[in-house]
């Protein structure tokens, strides 16, 4: 009997599902927004949990049979504010724009002023600018002033950020909030240098932790909330390896205000799968993140440093490149960021594209920037050290420098990768990084 259309359409959905998990496993992934999750964060992610409403919170639910989701929902925000040493923690934003959308919603009006960096400066499109599209002046309405940025150091310029700050009163535009963080995060950012100096003019200072939130919780970054920082959002999903999702962390002060942005704010159904997964990944996190944070530093140092000795321009160089899980190449040398990162994904490397300081001025955009940003979170997830590092930056020299075919290159990577196909840092790793899982 011929399969219907739909029937069709169905196999095939499942057939790309499948071909993508083989796909990563044959792949060196260097996304830094992305990570692996434990075979217990997923089982825990296709629980009925993910069918079920729990509107508000645990013991004040608009919906009945929420008994075991509360018990779950009560132990993640217990063990979120022990990783953090936190006050308050509200683990119910699906993903780390909602949970800045919630911290703007709680401390801000639309036409408020926030002080964040640009985007080639490293900004997130979440702080960005109406005009650019971003989520802060778009969503929620706030005016936009960029940082003073040091390109040399690749961190927030904290003398000029402090005039910076003084002209704007004087314009009558001072912000309400200062927001540090960001997407490209090579070093701290100088929280405790300006946290009283911002303070003083009444900011509200929030630190978006998305991309360093692992290597916060393994102590081996910084410590925003102990050093100015009145609120901390983050993604639940890359250094930190939980399932896609958001946190926001405060003190009790601000319990209120948070609790409403989010709900009934910013969500109705708060993706309790996923909230079931944080609560493992903050639970793996507690029992194995130092020792994962120390072996992304190490990595992401050995990495940059054999990107450098094999002729890359790697930002960063005068403080060693990076302090964090990333690192960002300048690729105009030998093409662009676009072009880069689509001749890697022939070879199964992935990377992606990235704006770097200076793009903007010269004309350049996000599809063609000057750069291209690597992670090493997900390749440190599944037991890669520093002699894999090596290994690596031979395999992009070979296709960005030198100009080899990446189909030659692509037998190479993925026997490679034969010997990485668990996850480490965890309870439980049966179940293969990237094994597929069939329910039908």
């Amino acid at each position: 009997m011929a399969k219907s259309a739909n029937r069709k359409s169905y196999d095939k959905i499942f057939s790309n599902l499948k071909e993508h998990h083989k796909w990563f496993e044959t792949s060196i992934p260097l996304i830094a927004s992305e990570n692996i999750p434990s075979p217990a964060v997923r089982e825990a992610i296709i629980s009925d949990f993910g069918n079920r409403y729990a509107e508000g919170w645990p013991g004040e639910r608009v919906y009945a049979g929420c008994i075991y989701i509360d018990n779950v929902e009560i132990e993640c925000m217990k063990l979120a504010k022990k990783l953090y040493k936190a006050k308050f923690a509200d683990v119910r934003p699906i993903s780390g724009v909602i949970a800045n959308l919630a911290i703007y919603s709680a401390f801000t009006n639309p036409g408020d002023v926030m002080l964040a960096p640009s985007i080639p400066a490293g900004g997130h499109i979440s702080h960005g600018k109406k005009e650019h599209s971003g989520t802060a002046g778009l969503v929620h309405g706030l005016e936009i002033e960029f940082y003073s940025f040091n390109a040399e150091e690749m961190t927030i310029d904290v003398d000029k950020t402090k005039a910076k700050v003084k002209e704007l009163e004087k314009k009558g535009r001072l912000p309400k909030m200062a927001m540090f963080g960001g997407s490209l995060f090579l070093f701290p950012h100088p929280v405790k240098e300006l946290a009283d100096f911002l303070k003083s003019f009444d900011m509200h200072i929030n630190y978006d932790a998305a991309h360093v939130a692992g290597l916060i919780a393994g102590g081996k970054f910084q410590d925003p909330l102990r050093e100015g920082a009145d609120t901390m959002t983050m993604s639940t999903h890359k250094t930190l390896f939980g399932p896609q999702g958001g946190l926001v962390l405060g003190s009790k002060e601000h319990e209120e205000r948070i609790k409403k942005a989010i709900f009934p704010g910013l969500t109705s159904s708060h993706h309790i799968h996923h909230m079931a997964g944080k609560a493992i990944a903050f639970a793996e996190a507690l029992e194995f993140g130092k020792d994962y944070a120390i072996q992304i530093l190490k990595n992401a140092k050995a990495f940059a440093e054999a990107l450098s000795d094999v002729g890359f321009k790697v930002l960063g160089e005068s403080r060693g490149f990076t302090e964090s899980h990333q690192i960002a190449v300048n690729v105009l040398d030998y093409s662009d960021g676009g072009k880069v990162e689509a001749e890697l994904e022939k070879a199964n490397i992935i990377v992606n594209r990235q704006l770097i300081p200076g793009d903007i001025k010269a004309g350049r955009h996000y599809f063609h920037p000057g750069g291209i940003r690597l992670g090493v979170s997900e390749i440190t997830r599944i037991g890669m050290k520093q002699g894999e590092m090596k290994e690596i930056a031979s395999f992009i020299k070979e296709i960005v420098i030198e100009k080899k075919d990446p189909k030659k290159i692509l037998p190479k990577v993925k026997s490679f990768r034969n010997d990485y196909q668990q996850v480490q840092y965890c309870f439980d790793n049966k179940l293969g990084a990237y094994e597929y899982v069939k329910l039908r």
